[in-house]
């Protein structure tokens, strides 16, 4: 299935997303679990927020540089 992958600690896919799109001031991620149970999540701004109060610096830089690194073997 096309999309996004989160993986698990034994690396087996735990969440597909197939698309993230905004809703207001939210975004929509909509997927699947576990490969079947279907997904509608929102995040909120205050939510993203508190996300970014759980990351370090070098986490945050990390995350805005990972977009360019390059696919692991």
């Amino acid at each position: 299935m096309p999309g996004m992958n989160i993986h698990g600690a034994d690396n087996q896919v735990l969440m597909n997303i197939s698309s993230i799109e905004t809703d207001g001031a939210s975004l929509v991620i909509q997927g699947r679990i576990f490969g079947t149970l279907p997904l509608s999540a929102r995040l909120h701004p205050e939510e993203a927020r508190a996300a970014l109060g759980l990351m370090s610096w070098k986490t945050r830089l990390f995350l805005l540089t990972l977009l360019f690194r390059r696919k692991r073997s």
